[in-house]
């Protein structure tokens, strides 16, 4: 009998967790773009704490093992702001990264609490040539709002939809 992925909010017991996931996660985006000091590689422990602190995180579990996480925060402009969508590799392509977007919308959505339903819209990003991410968020439907070029070989592009 196979263990089933449960999805719950993120605390800092987590935190050490995420973080080993994030940095395993993030090999592949850096060797995609030849850049290993991108921020996910070199986010420490205490920054992700803060993060967590101060938005809302979500992680997806096989068992004990964190296997999925994503983190958000919604700024005054009323934009949730996601970031860090993480899956284990040997868990991609399962629907998990769907699944945690769908988590944040749902948390920042019509029923959020009070304090969280004043989401406008929901904005991520990613590089420009990460296809699955990219496809990833226009099956959830995502659109691009813009770019900005961060360096030689890194165009981020943004993606936004209502909320």
């Amino acid at each position: 009998m196979g263990l089933s992925v449960t999805i719950s909010a993120a605390d800092a017991r987590d935190a050490e967790h995420i973080l080993k996931l994030q940095y395993l996660c993030y090999q592949s985006e850096a060797e995609l773009y030849g850049d290993w000091s991108i921020e996910p590689l070199t986010q420490t422990l205490d920054e992700l704490r803060a993060e967590l602190d101060e938005g809302h995180g979500l992680v997806a579990r096989l068992g004990d093992e964190v296997v999925a996480s994503v983190r958000a925060r919604l700024d005054e402009d009323g934009t949730v702001r996601i970031a860090k969508l993480i899956v284990h590799p040997r868990m991609r392509r399962h629907g998990l990264g769907g699944r945690l977007l769908d988590g944040i919308e749902r948390h920042f959505g019509a029923d959020a609490a009070p304090a969280e339903a004043s989401a406008k819209r929901f904005q991520l990003f990613t590089g420009h040539r990460s296809d699955g991410n990219l496809r990833l968020y226009r099956s959830k439907g995502y659109a691009q709002v813009g770019t900005r070029e961060v360096g030689p070989r890194l165009t981020l592009v943004t993606l936004e939809k209502a909320a």
